[in-house]
């Protein structure tokens, strides 16, 4: 993990040191190849972390999800109870950064480069927080997870999943600010698909324009995201939401369009049902036939993924509240507004939450950093945390 960066920071990440583990991470490029063509993958940065929670005492397996595509999975201790800390190893693309994305300059008291946010600063804190608790020695299990593909389809998180694996507590390190984070939203894609008649401009009475008809279901999206903020709030994610963000159609200013195509995504609530949002939104669409008879439309689902929470009451919540407070730092419980795993744990029946250095606006940014301090407050309030919970009898 140190071959890209000088040699003291090779050292400090060598001795377990989160900020010059998150420079010695950043210095790998992990673009994401199903988000920018020829993204490296996180073959050799997993490859790295497998050997350096090798060198730590780590039972390691190194698993190919897809082709090119790595999970590292490691393991310490064994038996119950089990803690599960997980990072994503895959960043998104760096066109239009402003910053060099993988020189990991270290300014200002903070680590810049693509995936210092999102999510290697957290990745950092946690692999630090783990080789602290093996190397004090702990009770129960202590289990390391870097997934691929959280940026994608998850594939590396469905596939951990999957093999089984087994935790009392999932704490996945996205960056929160350091705030306890138990819910977040989920989302639906999907594509609507209008269909005009080709026509030269001079006919308007032989064309039916695509790009006006999709235009009416646009419009139409107003009134049902104000149906949406009206419903009763959820306590840490307030409302759902609904936006169109891709839209293509036309071939020319004297050609009347044939066909339009607008992406959509809906940001859903813990406890939504998938089912419910299609429904709802095949409902603007008969309400709009009924308004327009020649409209010719189809709604296609795609992608979509649930919202999760874990109780602010939970033992997980509420330890992890303590251990923020004993280390002299704000504790406090917000709301995630992106998806990330944690919800795929939740699902497989790992309570699990997020907590991890940085902002989530850097995340993705031109111009991509994690704090140090963060960064150092993280590992220590995750160590802290793990050792109680671990200990537990």
């Amino acid at each position: 993990m140190t071959a890209r960066v000088p040699e003291e920071v090779a050292v400090g990440a060598r001795a377990g040191d989160p900020v010059a583990l998150t420079r010695a991470m950043v210095a790998v490029p992990s673009v994401n190849p199903e988000i920018e063509a020829g993204g490296a993958g996180e073959e050799e940065l997993a490859r790295l972390c497998a050997a350096w929670l090798d060198g730590w005492g780590f039972q390691v397996d190194l698993v190919e999800v897809a082709a090119g595509r790595w999970n590292v999975v490691g393991r310490h201790g064994g038996g119950r109870p089990a803690l599960l800390l997980n990072g994503h190893l895959d960043t998104v693309g760096v066109e239009g950064m402003t910053i060099p994305p993988f020189q990991a300059e270290h300014r200002d008291g903070r680590v810049w480069g693509r995936g210092a946010c999102d999510m290697k600063g957290g990745d950092a804190a946690l692999l630090a927080a783990a080789a602290r608790l093996a190397d004090r020695g702990h009770g129960g299990q202590l289990i390391v997870a870097l997934t691929a593909d959280e940026e994608h389809a998850s594939v590396g998180m469905e596939a951990l999943v999957a093999s089984g694996v087994e935790a009392d507590a999932g704490i996945v390190c996205e960056p929160t600010e350091l705030a306890v984070m138990p819910a977040h939203k989920g989302f639906l894609w999907a594509e609507l698909h209008v269909r005009g008649r080709a026509a030269h401009g001079s006919r308007p009475d032989l064309g039916v324009d695509a790009i006006r008809h999709t235009a009416r279901y646009l419009c139409a999206l107003d009134d049902y995201e104000a149906r949406l903020e009206a419903r009763d709030p959820h306590q840490l994610l307030t409302a759902g939401s609904i936006h169109a963000g891709k839209i293509r159609g036309g071939s020319a200013p004297s050609v009347y369009p044939e066909e339009c195509a607008l992406v959509l995504e809906r940001r859903t609530l813990p406890g939504e049902d998938r089912d419910a949002v299609i429904s709802e939104l095949l409902e603007l669409l008969d309400r709009l036939r009924a308004e327009v008879p020649e409209l010719e439309a189809e709604l296609v689902p795609g992608l979509g993924r649930p919202g999760t929470e874990v109780p602010t009451d939970s033992a997980l919540v509420e330890g992890l509240l303590a251990a923020v407070a004993e280390e002299r730092l704000e504790a406090r419980v917000e709301g995630m507004s992106a998806w990330v795993d944690a919800a795929l744990l939740n699902e497989a029946g790992i309570p699990a939450l997020c907590f991890g250095p940085g902002s989530i606006s850097l995340a993705h940014a031109a111009e991509e950093w994690v704090p140090d301090e963060e960064i150092q407050a993280c590992a220590r309030v995750l160590e802290r945390f793990g050792r109680g919970f671990l200990d537990r009898t």
